[in-house]
């Protein structure tokens, strides 16, 4: 039932980014679909963006394995949305126009600030792309039980090049279309599932968190913070900047940005957060439920042996959640929960490709000619979705078989160190320069790319990426504690280095388009085109 449900999404999904893709030859019907949806459907489309098959399967697992500290880093998520509502996502959307590279160029135009952004783009995005791609074989072979390597990889083929079909033919708007099915799916079967979890503990949330805790091995310590991080030298600050890593990452990443340009003004874009981070909210406390119920009803010990990461926890829970007797209708249930996660994982990957693959059109090919025509500008942006999308097929069934919670840390940490800091000092700083710029995207990304490898979720555990080395020098789970501040220190130090001369020109250009930045204008007037040329 679950692959026959798989091919009908497939097939439907791919006629409906057919149907609603571009008609002609227009850049703001690819990149933005014109902002022609309402607020909740944009709204919507932000959080399907935002809750990635990672956050889904990953998440569940650490609060079915680790409890408190998952709970923890389940709001997290919530929070980073929250962060980008009350602070970037107004700014973000006036000063940009299709891409990051758009809204870093608005105070400091030049190739090298596109080039830059469009390489951090795609640093930052490929590792998830990898984790959805390399996760579908598993979740497949998981749910359709089989085991073979050669029918994994055959799944993350034919999934990757259904994938790039979605970014390449749908473009904005067809995508947008994929998320919204998604999301609306996953939060419906996900709270069928948690009313049946509260059923089977006659609606006492708690004596669901107590049996969760009698059940985990551990205790009462399964409901305060200390278990994720109990092997770390200092597991209080470990589990602070790991939270504080997944707010500013998340906030940030490339694809959920690009959200905010499909907004037609500034009272559209906090109209679509709201619903966004409702969305969030909702899907933050079915997972709580859910991930309590399966450690509940199963216990710890057969989750994590079932997957040591606990990415089948939220199948596995919603599976026990029908007690022994499984009746029809449940049946349909569990294949609805199958095939939202599976769709999951197709929307996700297509987000994250068509945010690269317009990045490298727009911000590199595009601006080297300075008269492109929009139908060659198009076709550019869908050959680079298959750049984007075959290379990372590639990559993920070469990593389908180690553990991939350091490359989904590695996107969150580039986001943090590289793109946030660039995105509040061009947004808010007004001395911020172009050299400054630079050092904090190239800065922030080179000081991940270089303490990442020595963290211990790469080596030195049994749960790390090569459980048989050791070269594990930086006792942390994630770089934040280090690469955090260090992403913000190059912006300020390059703008230091730059001049006095340099920052005042920064100063008067800032004055200029603040009012633009800060409080908003009609988009595609003339006098934007105006502005943003000069």
């Amino acid at each position: 039932m679950s692959l026959v449900a798989f091919s009908a999404i497939a097939t439907i999904t791919l006629l409906l980014c057919v149907m609603t893709g571009p008609d002609g030859d227009d850049l703001d019907e690819f990149y933005t679909g014109y902002g022609s949806l309402s607020p909740m459907r944009n709204g919507l489309a932000i959080a399907g963006d935002y809750i990635s098959a990672a956050s889904v399967l990953g998440t569940g697992g650490v609060i079915a394995l680790c409890g408190y500290d998952g709970i923890a880093l389940a709001l997290s998520t919530a929070l980073s949305l929250m962060l980008l509502m009350f602070l970037l996502a107004e700014p973000l959307r006036n000063a940009g126009r299709f891409t990051m590279g758009d809204a870093l160029a608005r105070r400091m135009p030049g190739r090298g600030v596109r080039i830059t952004a469009c390489l951090v783009t795609i640093a930052a995005l490929l590792p998830l792309m990898l984790v959805q791609l390399a996760g579908t074989g598993q979740l497949l072979a998981f749910i359709l039980g089989f085991s073979g390597d050669s029918l994994q990889t055959g799944c993350i083929i034919g999934l990757g090049a259904l994938m790039i079909s979605y970014a390449a033919i749908g473009g904005m708007k067809g995508t947008a279309l994929i998320q919204i099915m998604k999301i609306v799916m996953l939060l419906g079967s996900g709270a069928v599932v948690a009313v049946l979890m509260l059923k089977r503990f006659d609606w006492d949330p708690g004596a669901l968190f107590t049996t969760a805790a009698a059940q985990s091995g551990v205790g009462s310590r399964f409901l305060h913070s200390g278990v994720e991080f109990a092997g770390s030298s200092n597991p209080r600050l470990d589990m602070i900047t790991s939270e504080l890593t997944v707010v500013l990452g998340g906030a940030c990443l490339p694809h959920v940005t690009m959200r905010m340009y499909t907004a037609r003004s500034a009272r559209q874009v906090r109209r679509s957060m709201s619903w966004a981070v409702s969305s969030v909210v909702l899907f933050v406390l079915i997972m709580t439920v859910i991930g309590f119920g399966a450690t509940a009803l199963i216990g710890r010990a057969v989750i994590a042996q079932a997957d040591p990461q606990g990415n089948t926890a939220y199948l596995l829970g919603s599976r026990a959640a029908f007690g022994t007797e499984v009746s029809t209708a449940e049946t349909l249930l569990f294949t609805t929960v199958t095939t939202a996660i599976f769709l999951t994982l197709l929307a996700s990957v297509a987000g994250m490709i068509l945010a690269c693959a317009n990045s490298l059109a727009h911000d590199v090919f595009a601006a080297r000619v300075r008269e492109m025509s929009e139908r060659r500008e198009m076709t550019l942006a869908r050959v680079s979705a298959l750049a984007v999308g075959v290379p990372a097929i590639l990559l993920a069934t070469l990593v389908q078989h180690r553990s991939l919670q350091p490359l989904v840390t590695l996107s969150f940490c580039l986001g943090a160190s590289a793109i946030a800091p660039a995105l509040v000092y061009s947004l808010f700083w007004r001395r911020y320069t172009r050299t400054g710029l630079l050092w904090t995207l190239i800065g922030g990304t080179v000081a991940v790319l270089l303490v990442m490898p020595g963290t211990n979720l790469v080596s030195g555990s049994p749960v790390s990426a090569f459980p048989h080395a050791d070269f594990n020098w930086f006792p942390f789970t994630t770089t934040g504690v280090l690469t955090i501040p260090l992403g913000f220190a190059f912006g300020w130090l390059g703008t230091v280095v730059s001049g006095r001369r340099a920052s005042e020109d920064q100063r008067r250009q800032y004055d200029a388009v603040e009012g633009w930045i800060l409080a908003g204008a009609v988009r595609g007037s003339g006098t934007r085109e105006r502005l943003t040329h000069r």
